[in-house]
């Protein structure tokens, strides 16, 4: 019986072995793919204009607070007790303000973040779509992308389908 059983998982084994070795397995290279599609570039052009723009507006609210504690700072010793209150409140209301804003437009829910998932999402999902059709006509169980993953160490470059989906997106490098 023991013999049997050993014989059977021997060719279970052998089976999964060579069931695995039917699999086909492709790589593509995410950073090369975006670098050769214009509305990538364009996308990463908006977004670095629309943080600017929001840093500039967050500074500006910073600045203010700076020079509102500055002022304090000279005056403090000529104010009364309630009037040193008041411009100590002001100054944590600005810094407060600032705090909100960054928030609301670098936050994890924030402006830019919404942004940027409005602008990558279509890109991504065309990238996807050509990958899931070369993959399904060629029938790769398997595409990994090697610009992400740190475990690749090596890959031969026959397996690596870049180039085949930029052309299924109609660019070509």
């Amino acid at each position: 019986m023991p013999m049997k059983k050993s014989v059977f998982l021997l060719l279970v084994g052998c089976l999964l072995a060579v069931g695995a070795r039917a699999q086909k397995f492709a790589l593509i290279d995410m950073e090369y793919i975006l670098q050769h599609i214009p509305a990538y570039e364009q996308a990463v052009a908006q977004l670095d204009a629309d943080s600017r723009q929001f840093q500039s507006e967050v500074e500006a609210i910073a600045l203010e607070a700076k020079n509102l504690y500055e002022s304090y700072q000279k005056e403090a010793d000529r104010l009364t007790t309630a009037q040193r209150t008041e411009r100590e409140n002001a100054i944590v209301a600005k810094e407060k303000q600032a705090a909100e804003l960054r928030q609301q437009h670098f936050g994890p829910q924030g402006t830019i973040s919404r942004r940027q998932q409005e602008l990558m999402k279509p890109i991504n999902d065309n990238i996807y779509e050509a990958v899931k059709t070369i993959s399904m006509q060629r029938g790769y169980a398997l595409v990994l992308d090697r610009a992400s993953d740190a475990a690749i160490i090596f890959a031969t470059p026959a397996i690596d389908i870049s180039d085949d989906v930029l052309a299924r997106l109609g660019y070509s490098n």
